[in-house]
């Protein structure tokens, strides 16, 4: 049996099977071709490995293979379908979804003990899908690839061998032709979700009598303010393991004007980008590192051992070139109180909208209280005066580079919110409401 025999008959599949897949671009209508197959050495059952290309976005593929007459038991989502390849009847599907494939691709990336382990999905996806193994190994498989080191690999490998020991520690990668196909790391078994907590802490503000979110049950002050020194310390470990880079102000500083303009917010939200963006190219001394690119509460975890980051892979929606330069750490300050701003709407959204008035004061002083816990803990971290401008943290600059990044990501939100969920839009809204307003 070869690839290429095979290749003919699962042609065909491609294309209905990316369609379906949340990590796919929604969007895309193009037909689908294949770059490279192999029949991947050693597996059982046969698996084909796929690079295909559709609309210009390239898609890495794992499929497996079982005889037509013993299909496994899958969801629609993770079937190809049935095709015949010479005399043999083959039913395709979604590599991943097999504990076989799996538990084989994890030794292949010389993860030990994962022999017997039990295999199970997890998280949404978005440029990846990720499965953990037992309750020692998550195993992310990218989806959507561009050539070079994956951020996520890249990153989390230099923060490791720089001492940062906030993360899921790397156990193996899998590389290729010039491709980061995958990598292994720690699972952090037990772990809760800083978005998970920081929703229950809201349910138990709005299900109370009390107006003041220090004095309800769940206040998540101490949390966000953990949270925000784990940030600052990440920043530091950054600077450390990828350098200090001079900044693209004016670059940025366009970017976000234009962006204005595409997505039509009106003379009122152009001049505060103007405003914004003239702001920012007159500030002397902007150091720039690699950051998270991409940080919120859903990707920070709270484990026995403290809180950990997750996924350096960045904006899942810009490209990885874009995701790969040095920013300003501001820009991850931003990303982690944009994230206070959308928990406490979402779960305003939760609640009838004959309530939604009355708890407006609530939702808007947790976010306050959690903004500023999170900025205390963020600059009581040794060591930032490395990566921020003079001063640190109490600058001017730096108050002006985080108003910058703020109205750069509620713009961000605002684009994915109509593609996605257009009912959302009103949150990222109201902040650039408020940026507008000064």
């Amino acid at each position: 049996m070869k690839a290429g025999d095979l290749l003919t008959g699962v042609s065909p599949l491609l294309e209905p099977y990316i369609r379906r897949q949340r990590w796919a671009v929604a969007d895309s209508t193009g037909t689908v071709t294949v770059e490279q197959a192999e029949l991947l050495e050693g597996y059982s059952p046969p698996t084909l490995w796929l690079l295909v290309r559709r609309d210009g976005d390239l898609y890495q593929l794992l499929i497996g293979l079982r005889p037509e007459d013993d299909p496994p038991d899958l969801g629609e989502r993770d079937v190809l379908g049935k095709f015949r390849a010479g005399a043999e009847a083959w039913f395709a599907y979604d590599g991943l979804a097999d504990a076989d494939i799996v538990r084989r691709l994890a030794t292949t990336m010389g993860v030990a003990g994962v022999e017997d382990a039990i295999v199970r999905p997890v998280g949404a996806e978005q440029s990846n899908s990720s499965v953990v193994l037992g309750q020692q190994v998550i195993l992310k498989l990218f989806r959507r690839l561009q050539p070079g080191s994956n951020p996520d690999v890249e990153v989390t490998t230099g923060l490791d061998e720089v001492g940062f020991n906030h993360l899921a520690s790397p156990l193996g990668v899998w590389t290729r032709d010039g491709y980061d196909l995958a990598v292994a790391q720690e699972f952090l078994a037990g772990g809760s979700e800083g978005w998970a907590l920081a929703l229950t802490s809201l349910r138990d503000l709005y299900a109370s009598d009390e107006e003041d979110p220090a004095a309800a049950g769940g206040d998540f002050a101490s949390e966000a303010r953990r949270i925000g020194e784990m940030t600052a310390r990440m920043h530091v470990a950054l600077g450390k393991a990828f350098g200090v880079h001079p900044p693209a102000l004016t670059e940025w500083a366009n970017a976000l004007v234009e962006q204005v303009e595409v997505l039509g917010l009106g003379p009122e939200g152009r001049r505060r980008a103007e405003e914004l963006a003239g702001r920012l190219v007159a500030i002397k001394e902007v150091p720039a590192i690699r950051v998270h690119g991409d940080l919120h509460l859903g990707q920070v975890m709270r484990a026995d051992a403290g809180w950990f980051v997750l996924d350096f892979e960045g904006e899942p929606a810009r490209p990885v070139a874009e995701r790969r330069l040095p920013w300003p750490p501001a820009k991850d300050v931003a990303g982690m109180l944009r994230s206070f701003a959308y928990a406490a709407a979402a779960v305003l959204h939760e609640r009838e909208s004959s309530e939604r008035e009355a708890l407006e004061a609530r939702a808007g002083a947790w976010e306050q209280r959690n903004r500023e816990a999170f900025l205390d803990g963020y600059a009581s971290v040794e060591g930032l005066e490395a990566v921020l401008p003079p001063g640190g943290p109490g600058s001017d600059a730096y108050r002006e580079l985080l108003d910058f990044f703020e109205m750069d990501k509620a713009l961000y939100e605002v684009a994915y919110e109509r593609a996605h969920r257009p009912d959302w839009e009103v949150i990222p809204l109201a902040a650039i409401e408020r940026l507008a307003g000064g």
